[in-house]
Formats: structure tokens, sequence, C-alpha cells
């Protein structure tokens, strides 16, 4: 287990307080729920053990709280770590797969096997062993991994599941295997979380659904089943998924199911800078914003925010009074000569320049 991996994913609020939660990316519930054979795990006591010392330490540290993410990468599980090659089958050590319907995420992937219903008994009881295991460790929030293919999103999603069962059916009728079913039965922590976005581009791409009306049908069944927040991610539910990127381009689904299904929201996408943190949640887009890359280029990126909006409640009490004052003093004084070069390099307009261009020469 990597005692940083919480440090992908933040939430952050930056007109109120420095992070409000950690995150700690996806956590799997059994040995065979890995994405990889280097991912965190939380379904023994040793991890256990670990994930303790982690929340004990943001606790001590900070003001901030930390959120346990519990998920099964399903059909896209016994893969190869990221920099070896993401998604890509393991070709020596891998492990039996699972999902919805039989379909491989590469053609070369392993098939899934399609659960039953004591296969779907045995996995709810290791997402509910594991959130007993959270509140052990004192995490304080929990959000359940319903997105980008992996096996809870395999049943919300008919490019993945094809099944003619009980537990097929549309978007709109989730099957029961569902991060609410599971939520339902793991209330033990502060609060509920689930990241349903799972594979809204996917279909606009492939023209069959309307992403935004099934999204908000999931998310609403989500709130009914007692989940408290929606993290709004799209895509990577199937490989040749292509989705239009760009800046904060994920922040209308988010907004529309905020809207539209009545519950809390949290966005993500390419948003990068303090700006359209406080424009996304004063336009009301969104009641939270999580940051991960942002993160890792700058891990000060939320201290530094907070000094340039002059909100000083940022800073860790564990660092001296005087190493803060510098630092936000630092931190303006950076933003300040950014601003003024933006000023000085900013194009000139055509009037602007037309203007020069007839303005009459001095007389020698």
């Amino acid at each position: 287990m990597c005692p940083a991996i919480f440090t992908w994913c933040i939430t952050v609020r930056v007109r109120s307080a420095a992070p409000d939660f950690y995150f700690t990316e996806m956590t799997c519930v059994g040995r065979d729920a890995r994405i990889t054979p280097g991912c965190a795990g939380l379904w023994n006591d040793e991890q256990q053990a670990a994930w303790t010392r982690i929340v004990g330490f943001v606790h001590a540290n900070s003001a901030a709280k930390i959120c346990l993410q519990l998920g099964h990468a399903g059909r896209k599980g016994a893969t190869k770590l990221m920099w070896d090659g993401m998604d890509r089958p393991l070709e020596q050590g891998g492990w039996d797969t699972v999902s919805a319907s039989p379909i491989p995420y590469f053609p070369d992937s392993k098939v899934p096997r399609e659960m039953d219903r004591a296969a779907m008994d045995r996995v709810k009881a290791e997402f509910v062993a594991a959130a007993e295991r959270g509140n052990a460790c004192g995490f304080d929030m929990l959000e359940l991994h319903c997105a980008h293919g992996y096996l809870l999103a395999s049943f919300i999603s008919p490019l993945t599941n094809t099944r003619t069962d009980d537990y097929g059916g549309t978007p709109r009728q989730p099957a029961a295997l569902s991060a609410g079913s599971i939520c339902g039965n793991a209330r033990g922590l502060a609060g509920a979380q689930a990241d349903v976005g799972a594979d809204l581009r996917d279909r606009l791409g492939r023209g069959r659904y309307q992403p935004g009306d099934d999204a908000v049908a999931i998310a609403r069944a989500f709130g009914e089943a007692g989940v408290d927040l929606i993290d709004v991610s799209t895509g990577q539910t199937v490989r040749d998924a292509r989705p239009v990127y760009g800046r904060m381009f994920q922040t209308p689904f988010s907004e529309q199911v905020r809207n539209e299904a009545r519950v809390a929201t949290m966005c993500v996408g390419n948003i990068t800078t303090p700006d359209q943190v406080n424009t996304i949640l004063a336009a009301g887009r969104a009641d939270l914003v999580a940051l991960g890359r942002p993160h890792l280029v700058d891990p000060s990126f939320t201290l530094r925010a907070a000094a340039w909006l002059w909100h000083r409640g940022g800073l860790s009490a564990a660092i001296s009074a005087p190493a803060r004052s510098r630092f936000s003093a630092t931190a303006c004084a950076n933003r300040q000569d950014f601003d003024d070069l933006k000023i000085k390099g900013k194009p000139k307009t055509r009037a602007e320049l037309k203007a020069e261009a007839t303005k009459p020469l001095a007389a020698e």
C-alpha cells in the first residue's frame, strides 16, 4: 500500500478554507478486486492498521477530513501497472475477473465471468466489510466508485451490461448490484457518496442514449438510496471512447445532475485554477470541486490559492506563524507579478494598432 495515495484527489472549497477532504482514490475491497498488483486495498488487518496510521496523521496535522473511496476493478482487473501499460492484461500472475456481462475490455483482455447471484452477494459483503473497516480506521466519509468501467459501472452501463435477467435493464432501472444498494448496507461512516458519471460520454459518442437524462435518472436513484453527494466523472467505460476534452469539460454534467436530480454534486475534469474553482461554486454548478493533477504539479496549490484570496485560515497549525506570514506574502507577491506581466504582455487590439499607425509623427 502506498502511504501517499491520498494526495491524488483533493476536494477543495477555495473560498472558505484549505482542503476540506483528502480522497484515497480507489481502494479495493478484495484481492481479486484490484486493478493492478500495485493497488491499495482494505480487506485485511494489516491494511486496516496502515490506513489507521494515515487517517490519524491527516487528522493530527490538519483540519482536513479524509474520505475512503472503495471500488472493484471488475473486467478492468488483473492488468499491468500504469507505467508498464495502462489497462493492458498481465502476462503472468493475473487472476480471474468478473463483470455484469462477459465482455473483455481489450480484445486480448481476460474475458470476465458473468456474475451470478452468489458472486454478487460475495462482492456486496466485501464492500460492506471494507466500509466497516474504514469506519474503524476513522475515515470521515465513504465514496463508492461506480464509474470508468469498473465493476459497479459495468452494471449501470448498457455498453457493458447485456444481461436479459433481473440484473439487466436500462440506466433508468439500475441493477440490483448498485452503489445505492451497497450504500444502504454501509452507512457506518459520517456520510456516503457515489461516483456515478460512469459512461456518459461513451453513450453520447455512439448516439444511442441521452447522457444528460441518463445521468439525472441514475443520480436520482442513488439519492433515493441515501447517497449524499454525486461525483460526476465521465468516460473510460469502453476502450474506444473519445471524450471531448477541454477546459472544465465535465462541469456541464455536474450542473445538470445538481439542478435536475436535486442532489449535491462534486465536479472534476481539467479544472486547473482557483478562479475556475470559485466560478464553478459561485455559479452553483457544483457543491464541491475535486482537483487531482494540479496538486501533483503543485502540492501547495490550495494554500497558495487561499493566500491569493486573502484567506488566512488555510495553513496548518503545525507551521509556525512567521513561516505562515512569509508564505502568504510571497504567494501574494508572485500573484501580483504574474498579473502585471499578463497586462503588459496583452496583445494590442486592432483599434489600438490602427490608432498608432495613424498617429502623426512628432515634429522634428
